[in-house]
């Protein structure tokens, strides 16, 4: 034990991590975070999964608590997932319970008398998601000021979930309305795993402040072991199945696929091979996934597929395997996901099992960049105006109305945080008010005709998320509901029943009710399909240049099984003219390529600004193709490349209402702006790495 740092502790703390927890000693993060945390410093700690974060951050806080004589709800503890929230109950009301205090549990799956009673009688720490306390905010039934007057600490887990995306923001703009609502000034504290720019993401998660020191705690944890990693070529999910039903017998497997499809598809394929197999996914039911989680949790010789929803800090027991099929989408995700095995024996392992030949490559190309020592920065969404026009609207909701100034007021926070500009603000406010989205009334700001029929009483469901989502349609065996599915997926291909593959399970639809987005099914022993919308993201240039060097460098030539050697020495030669210098004009059979490897966003920028140069081209992660006629040479391209003078090329999204909601209540200049702003990128120093260009004949 620390003893320097544990004796900071309050007393009651003191004994009972020693007597009723038995702890013999902190963890390295649990003992550094104790200073700052009870200094009331801001502070982000970094540690891998299952190290400890969640009690580093509530036994500090659980000492100023009962130090300070807090009273009332004084610590809002806010996840990315109601399954963690879930997960995490059960841990934090076992420790509240040993200092006399409370704990309580916010989401959409709790009865109307349980949030009855959290509003009569607040918890002492409150469980939550962003879009839960925004719920919290605007409920006519919430006494807010009363509510959150007492509020000390927000805990933020798995930060990283948040701050790379408009959730991230929403959750900044929320923490500060609720700033608003105390005369404490709130310590802020992330959890988080390994990331490439801690004090980045530190200094994001404190925007808005106003006050307080702050601290990235993430102590150095030398590992006992060299992880077990391993990459193997299958060649297809079938053979991937086949695999995993063979290897490591009488263990605890979880399997990661990055698609909701790929898992269901893999979970059925070993379940028919024998295999005790469950299956976790977010458009399984909260009962559905919970028992999964549990009877994987309880279980040894099993598997568990799922998707990045695992990857949290969800605890499902001691794993034993961690498998991964083809690649995650970054080093980061790789990091948290291998960061689950290894508590028994001390070795963290995964096994890369690709199931296609670009799925071989991703997995190679992280792989290089991992043993190169790089972690992707967590680098927030630009200019989230249509987080702010969301947010507007929900504050007049959750006043009843405003005046100006209470508004810009009630906002600022934010403003500061996003550095919107205070002129944008206003010619936003003024849009919703011309469009009846707001009206002014004696000095007032209410919802207007538009705005209550949008986001009034009947629709106000619509303003808790800033994401916009498919219709989905309920599947239900019986009373209980299985999961969701994408409306695609019920439509009939021939005349056959139509069958669904959901929680691993094939299900024969027996009624479809389209008006209540229901649909009741009964078992099916009948391989089926299901699908759901949403496209995964470009390939990042990190990515793309981790696959460059694999091809080029021997790097990673001890992780590869004898089929992985195989798969990369054929792919070496057929890119046999690369290395890792410029970029590559290749003419071959179908055309004429610009192998750029700078990833989706450069390659989508440049290739706009050589159509601007009247060229006919399309662009992917990898390269740049030309439509024929093709007459540029590699000089033209250079000197084209050359004269592009700006620091950075930028392609405006189109159609940002149907990827970005409530971006349609932006006014034209700031929508025009937005679009900027949310564009394909290509830095100058991406467009420089181009030269010098080599032009290769490919028979």
């Amino acid at each position: 034990m620390s003893v320097d740092a544990f004796e900071r502790l309050n007393p009651a703390v003191q004994h009972h991590v020693v007597n009723s927890l038995r702890w013999r000693e902190l963890r390295p993060l649990q003992a550094e975070a104790i200073d700052p945390i009870l200094s009331g410093e801001h502070a982000l700690l970094l540690a891998p999964t299952a190290g400890g974060k969640t009690e580093a951050a509530i036994l500090p806080v659980f000492s100023r608590m009962l130090s300070e004589h807090w009273t009332g709800l004084s610590v809002l503890y806010l996840c990315p997932i109601k399954a963690l929230l879930n997960n995490l109950e059960h841990r934090l009301r076992m420790y509240a319970a040993l200092f006399g205090r409370s704990v309580g549990v916010w989401h959409g799956d709790i009865g109307a008398s349980t949030r009855k009673k959290l509003r009569r009688q607040p918890p002492d720490i409150l469980l939550a998601t962003p879009e839960s306390l925004e719920v919290m905010l605007d409920s006519a039934l919430m006494d807010h000021r009363t509510f959150f007057a007492s509020l000390r600490v927000v805990v933020v887990d798995e930060i990283h979930a948040f701050a790379g995306d408009d959730r991230g923001w929403h959750l900044l703009a929320v923490l500060g309305r609720v700033g608003q609502l105390t005369p404490h000034v709130i310590q802020r504290l992330g959890l988080s795993a390994t990331v490439g720019n801690a004090e980045g993401l530190l200094n994001w998660l404190t925007k808005g402040t106003t006050s307080g020191s702050r601290r990235v705690v993430s102590p150095e944890v030398a590992e006992t072991r060299a992880p077990d990693v391993t990459l193997d070529f299958v060649g297809g999910l079938d053979n991937a199945a086949l695999v995993i039903s063979r290897l490591y017998l009488g263990e605890k497997r979880l399997v990661f696929c990055d698609s909701r499809q790929q898992v269901e598809e893999l979970a059925l394929r070993l379940r028919e091979l024998g295999v005790t197999t469950y299956v976790s996914h977010s458009s399984l039911s909260q009962d559905e996934r919970r028992r999964a989680e549990d009877a994987f949790a309880d279980g040894r010789d099993c598997v568990i597929v799922a998707t990045s929803t695992l990857e949290l800090g969800i605890d499902v027991g001691d794993l034993d395997r961690m498998i991964q099929i083809d690649a995650p989408g970054s080093v980061a995700s790789f990091l948290q996901r291998i960061g689950r095995t290894g508590r028994r024996n001390g070795q963290r392992n995964c096994l890369f099992l690709a199931t296609t030949r670009a799925g071989f490559l991703r997995a190679a190309g992280l792989l290089h960049r991992w043993r190169e020592g790089y972690v992707e920065p967590i680098v927030p969404p630009p200019y989230p105006v249509h987080v702010l026009a969301q947010q507007i609207l929900a504050l007049v909701l959750q006043e009843g109305g405003l005046v100006r100034s209470e508004v810009q007021r009630a906002l600022q926070p934010f403003l500061a945080a996003t550095e919107i500009a205070p002129e944008e603000y206003q010619k936003l406010l003024d849009h919703l008010l011309s469009e009846k989205v707001l009206f002014e009334v004696d000095g007032l700001i209410c919802l207007g005709d538009e705005g209550e029929r949008r986001y009034g009483r009947k629709n106000f469901l619509e303003l808790f998320s800033v994401f916009l989502a498919a219709p989905l349609m309920s599947v239900m065996h019986g009373r209980s509901e299985v999961g969701t599915v994408d409306m695609a997926s019920l439509f009939p291909i021939d005349a056959q029943p139509i069958v669904l593959t959901l929680a691993g399970k094939g299900w024969r639809v027996i009624h479809l009710d389209w008006k209540q987005r229901r649909v009741w099914v009964e078992p099916s022993d009948r391989r089926g399909t299901s699908r759901w919308s949403g496209a995964p993201p470009g390939l990042s240039g990190a990515v793309t240049q981790g696959v460059r060097a694999a091809l080029v460098e021997p790097g990673i030539n001890d992780l590869l099984s004898n089929r992985g050697q195989d798969a990369l020495q054929e792919a070496r030669e057929e890119f046999d003219w690369l290395d890792m210098k410029g970029s590559y004009l290749i003419d071959g059979i179908a055309g004429v390529s610009w192998w750029t490897f700078l990833g989706a966003s450069a390659n989508t920028a440049i290739a706009a600004a050589l159509k601007n140069q009247g060229s006919s081209c399309t662009a992917d992660a990898w390269r740049i193709r030309f439509k024929p006629p093709m007459d540029a040479t590699e000089q033209s391209l250079a000197d084209c490349i050359r004269s592009l003078n700006a620091d950075q090329l930028t392609v405006p999204i189109e159609a940002c209402e149907r990827r970005y909601k409530f971006s349609d209540l932006l006014p034209a200049q700031l929508g025009a702006k937005f679009a900027r702003e949310r564009g394909a990128k290509a830095r100058r120093e991406e467009i420089d790495w181009l030269l010098p260009i080599v032009r290769v004949r490919v028979e």
